[in-house]
Formats: structure tokens, sequence, C-alpha cells
């Protein structure tokens, strides 16, 4: 296995592998920051829901929360973001690589069966 894919952050891919999630990053880019209720507003979950998603972003590290009056207001962690967007490109040209390789293999038996 290549170094790359040992390296995978497990909680990363968990985090950015729900597409509410990923909406939830998309958001809160644009906007700067927000809560749990500005963001349910905009998305077809409920608050809870939207609550428990951003502590899974939290946990991966890819938000970073403060205190805002009685909610807690939740920005993208950019550095950790651009982190996280490397180790992505890098785990998937690594299955680019697979795939290609796959390919040529499968073309080859194909290439030999006509012969």
């Amino acid at each position: 296995m290549s170094p790359a894919l040992l390296d995978v952050d497990d909680e990363l891919w968990s985090a950015v592998g729900d597409p509410t999630r990923r909406r939830m990053l998309d958001l809160l880019l644009a906007a700067g920051a927000g809560t749990a209720t500005s963001l349910s507003a905009q998305l077809p979950v409920t608050r809870q829901a939207v609550a428990k998603h951003l502590v899974v972003l939290d946990r991966a590290g890819l938000v970073r929360a403060s205190t805002a009056g009685r909610e807690k207001r939740y920005a993208v962690d950019e550095p950790r973001l651009e982190r996280a967007v490397a180790q992505l490109s890098s785990v998937g040209s690594a299955w680019d690589a697979r795939l290609r390789r796959i390919k040529d293999i499968a073309e080859a038996v194909a290439q030999r069966q006509q012969d």
C-alpha cells in the first residue's frame, strides 16, 4: 500500500463523505461563519441534525467553534481544510493510478484473447 493511503485520516474522510456536511462547509465558507440555527435555515435538516454534523466537522478539525451569546458560532478552519484537500487529492491520484493499471491489464488480456 502506498504511503499516501497509509496516512489517510478516516475521521476526515467520514466528515467530508456526507453531502450535508459538504454543503455546510460551502455555506460556512461563503458566509464566513454561522450557527446551527443559521445553517439549518438553509438546509433540509433540523437544527439538531445540523448541530450533530457540526460536531463531526469539529472533531475532524474542519471547523472551529467560538461562543456567540447562547450559541456556538462555527467557521471553517481554512489551513486544516487546505491540508484536507491536499490529502484527498493525493489519495485520489493514487486511486487514479491504480485504475489506469487495472485498465491496462484488462486491455492486455482482451488483446491476447483476440490474438
